[in-house]
């Protein structure tokens, strides 16, 4: 199981290694990574700002406490609070890059199945199955940070608890999302997906987490943003290459006779 979590690590790597080979398809891929976490950025900081006067109007029932006990609790929300809405706007930053920027990472993804070799389809899934799967993930992302949130009043190991499984579910929702394209432009329904990645958890879970990791640093969504698209175009079609052949119908010849 290391071993493809690993696995999934160095496909991120990879990712960065394809800027060796297509340089002009991967720098167009900066500009809406750039555009969207521009905006994620400002909704946090002002986030940041308002929030200890928020927290303070939701807990009016403190106001009578000692000021350690209320400091205390309300710093905790804030905390809480705040992780959650990181690993949303994490969530929510892959989606919108991705709808945003559909056409050039169509592209990105396109170098990378030529680069692979093997038949590779025409057209990629749209831009409006962009759109359908990109509130999808934020649906998701919500329903992930209020989890994150509640895992983080757990008393003694929520502070820590919470912030890494915001990054370990953050992970998961971005792997899943960026390596949807390939299985998308084939036409393959999300219940086979599944089946497709399930012997694939740990590296599928190694490539997320790394990614999710390399968006926390000062402006890495921007610069990972193209990586992360061709390694997972890389993930996904190693799974694809690795699957077993569906069964071929029996020749008529090999059918038992009729009753």
């Amino acid at each position: 199981m290391i071993r493809r979590f690993a696995s999934g690590v160095a496909l991120l790597a990879r990712g960065f290694g394809f800027w060796r080979r297509r340089p002009e398809a991967m720098a167009l891929g900066l500009l809406p990574a750039a555009i969207v976490f521009a905006v994620m950025v400002a909704g946090l900081i002002t986030l940041g700002i308002n929030l200890p006067g928020l927290v303070e109007w939701a807990t009016p029932f403190a106001d009578g406490w000692d000021a350690f006990w209320a400091n205390a609790l309300r710093y905790a929300i804030a905390f809480v609070a705040f992780t959650g809405a990181v690993v949303l706007a994490a969530i929510t930053f892959t989606a919108l890059t991705l709808a945003v920027g559909d056409p050039f990472y169509e592209r990105i993804w396109r170098a990378v199945e030529l680069d692979l070799g093997g038949e590779v389809p025409e057209h990629g899934a749209g831009f409006w199955k962009g759109v359908a799967d990109a509130a999808g993930l934020v649906a998701l992302g919500i329903v992930a940070a209020l989890v994150v949130a509640l895992v983080g009043f757990i008393p003694l190991v929520g502070g820590v608890a919470a912030p890494v499984l915001g990054v370990v579910a953050s992970g998961w929702l971005l792997a899943r999302e960026l390596t949807s394209r390939a299985f998308d432009a084939r036409g393959i329904s999300g219940s086979d997906r599944a089946a497709l990645l399930r012997g694939s958890r740990a590296q599928l879970l190694g490539f997320g987490v790394a990614t999710q990791l390399c968006f926390l640093v000062p402006l890495g969504a921007i610069i990972t943003m193209p990586a992360a698209v061709a390694g997972g175009a890389m993930l996904a079609r190693g799974v694809l290459d690795t699957a077993p052949a569906a069964p071929l119908p029996a020749s008529p010849a090999e059918l038992p006779p009729p009753a």
